[in-house]
């Protein structure tokens, strides 16, 4: 069995992570966090969402967020910036704000689809057309999520070939890398590997990625059993932030700090410094008021702390 040589690290935490976030950060404190997790060597950096400010009060700045982050004399040539844009409108304003990469989000659950974005994923995919089109003729970049790929709050388990079958039409539509999210962080490393071993029948393994929550504690093992597999792209968010407000009780992604001590323990290669990772950690927290979910940067902060 050999695992990957690199991985590609998605940091969705100034997005994912802070959109269900109660405490209002201002816009200057996203920017700062954007740039910090680039600064580290993150190799993409979700930055907000085009979302209506009112079913997302925390992205209601994604327009000022996304513009100072492109202008910025800090930005990373190397580095993405990807936006989450669901639809025409959002895709437009993300436009106008500067963005050279979208994501769009499908879910492989009928009911969380309708309580989600209260219409079916067949229509969810028509909607998608349009921003995909558009996309194309300005050469921007559209990556794609999967949501409840292991299970649903509503229906329980999903089939693995119902996941395969969205992540299909998604590349077929044009994403040119399709996010595999365990949305309540329900999925053990065999069920992972069930379904993963479904979409790289309908996908590619080299245009899929893993995005873990860590609500039963499992993600780090789901980003072993897909490096078993070959996947060599992952999303995590900074000191395990996040959460999904339509699934009770679950967690945030898995952090990137263990994301990173886990693949740098295996040898591969992710092109991040683990020291500027814990420092845009620790700032994102102290403006939360609040301690890392993640195991490892409390481990290396307190030894952090212990050497001086």
């Amino acid at each position: 069995m050999k695992l990957p040589a690199k991985v590609r690290i998605v940091d969705v935490g100034p997005r994912d992570g802070l959109q269900n976030e109660k405490t209002l950060l201002p816009a200057a404190v996203k920017i700062e966090l954007i740039e910090r997790l680039a600064d580290a060597g993150v190799a993409a950096v979700e930055a907000t969402s085009f979302v209506s400010p009112k079913w997302v009060p925390q992205m209601a700045d994604a327009g000022e967020v996304l513009r100072a982050v492109m202008t910025s004399p800090r930005r990373h040539a190397g580095v993405a910036y990807p936006v989450l844009t669901p639809n025409l409108q959002g895709f437009d304003s993300a436009v106008a704000a500067g963005a050279k990469e979208v994501a769009i989000f499908a879910a492989a659950s009928e009911s969380f689809s309708q309580k989600n974005i209260n219409c079916s994923i067949g229509e969810s995919l028509k909607r998608f057309q349009p921003v995909l089109a558009r996309a194309q003729l300005l050469g921007i970049p559209v990556r794609g999520y999967v949501s409840c790929v292991a299970g649903c709050p509503y229906e329980g388990e999903v089939a693995p070939a119902q996941v395969a079958a969205v992540a299909r039409e998604l590349f077929v539509m044009g994403c040119y890398e399709i996010s595999l999210g365990d949305t309540i962080g329900i999925g053990t490393p065999a069920s992972i590997q069930r379904m993963l071993a479904a979409c790289a029948g309908a996908v590619p393994i080299d245009y899929l990625a893993g995005h873990y929550h860590d609500t039963y504690g499992m993600a780090i093992a789901n980003v072993y059993a897909s490096l078993e597999l070959g996947m060599a792209t992952f999303d995590a968010a900074v000191a395990g932030l996040g959460g999904c407000p339509y699934a009770a009780g679950a967690s945030g992604n898995v952090a990137t700090e263990d994301l990173v001590h886990l693949l740098h323990g295996l040898d591969i290669e992710t092109g991040v410094d683990m020291d500027r990772l814990l420092d845009a950690g620790s700032f994102i927290l102290a403006h939360l008021q609040r301690e890392p979910l993640s195991k490892a940067a409390r481990a290396l902060l307190a030894a952090r702390h212990a050497r001086h």
